[in-house]
């Protein structure tokens, strides 16, 4: 069944479809593999969603046990301790976990923000060369994995009067960084040590590519969306000229505002009614962050619910959309619901609670209750 509801008349006379909020939820579910769990390995799914956010450990392995058949955290443990998947700094410059093949290619694309953010630091890197600090950053953590403190030391002692944090910041923006195991594996603790991704995968990254490709993954991993939308997820700027070239390789659709979307043709667009059952999604989850109009998941009443200050609160979703809060405790998983829901639902989210718990913490007692997850 079509998901759209009427048309709307562009500047050039024709008619381009309307989604409605409903349809948007369905599609992008849909995309992020959270209308029904996929049957696909962790790796796999890391490429589709083209990277999990992973500022903190734990929340990869909890977007893929929400989106994944029979997910176990050594599912993604042990393509990350194969060297298969890893973390580093490249959307939105924040810690990704990414393909090998995504941290090589992924990162080039990026690295125009990452010199913008630069300026913000440039006070602190008076007189400081900033391709010799790149190069001896280099090779310090090739030499040797370092910790960020090692190498804010050893680049210190190269500019005594710069600002330590800028240099470790611009070291990190100039290099694609990566966070080397134990650190990122489940239940295996570990402090953050660095070093190049082209070093822990042994192979050269690739040129800085157009951003053509990326855009179809967007797509593929987050659409219907604008422009804008993809700009949001990647923290790049001036991507329309990509999405003008690809555009008779796309089909355009209009939001419930009239924001131009695109699409790829054979992508999933299911019909708005599709039931969408509770997921439990961990904090910082790229469903929530990679649009510029978050309307489509997080219902305009609840706007500002998931975050305190610059941190988020796990996320629950119920028909799609974001619905409350929860937390791990000792002995309970606490579930906050921002609006009362018949028992019948309730049921349910108990029951993808339980399926969680039992894939997260297997063989761990934890009750389920309702109660308050926000201080």
């Amino acid at each position: 069944m079509p998901a759209t509801v009427h048309g709307m008349t562009t500047k050039a006379g024709t008619t381009a479809p309307v989604l409605g909020i409903r349809a948007l939820n369905r599609a992008t579910l849909a995309r992020q593999l959270l209308l029904r769990r996929a049957v696909m390995s962790a790796e796999a799914a890391v490429a589709h969603l083209v990277g999990l956010q992973a500022q903190n450990v734990k929340p990869p392995y909890y977007a893929l046990a929400a989106r994944l058949d029979g997910f176990t955290p050594e599912d993604l443990s042990a393509p990350m301790a194969d060297r298969r998947v890893a973390r580093l700094v490249t959307l939105r410059s924040t810690i990704h976990t990414h393909t090998a093949d995504d941290c090589l290619t992924l990162r080039p694309l990026v690295q125009a923000a990452r010199e913008r953010e630069l300026r913000a630091f440039r006070k602190g890197l008076t007189g400081v060369d900033l391709d010799r600090l790149a190069r001896l950053a280099r090779e310090l953590v090739e030499a040797e994995p370092r910790t960020p403190g090692q190498l804010r030391e050893a680049l210190g002692a190269e500019w005594p009067d710069a600002d330590p944090q800028a240099l470790s910041v611009a070291a990190r923006c100039r290099l694609p960084l990566v966070q080397v195991t134990p650190r990122g594996l489940w239940g295996r603790s570990g402090q953050v040590t660095l070093t190049t991704a082209e070093h822990w995968f042994g192979r050269p990254a690739s040129p800085a590519p157009a951003p053509d490709d990326t855009v179809l993954r967007y797509l593929a991993a987050f659409g219907p969306a604008s422009v804008q939308d993809m700009q949001t997820w990647a923290g790049l700027t001036r991507l329309r000229d990509a999405f003008e070239r690809l555009h008779p390789r796309l089909v355009t659709f209009r939001g419930p505002g009239g924001t131009e979307l695109f699409d790829l043709p054979d992508a999933p667009r299911p019909d708005p009614d599709t039931p969408a059952p509770p997921r439990f999604l961990p904090e910082f989850d790229n469903l929530l962050l990679s649009h510029a109009d978050r309307a489509r998941v997080v219902p305009p009443e609840h706007k500002g619910r998931t975050w305190k200050k610059n941190q988020s609160y796990r996320v629950l979703l119920v028909d799609g959309f974001v619905a409350g809060l929860w937390k791990p405790e000792e002995d309970a998983l606490v579930v906050e619901l921002f609006d009362r829901a018949p028992k019948a639902r309730r049921d349910e989210i108990v029951a993808e609670g339980g399926r969680m718990l039992a894939t997260m913490h297997a063989g761990t007692g934890y009750d389920i209750r309702f109660g308050t997850v926000r201080d």
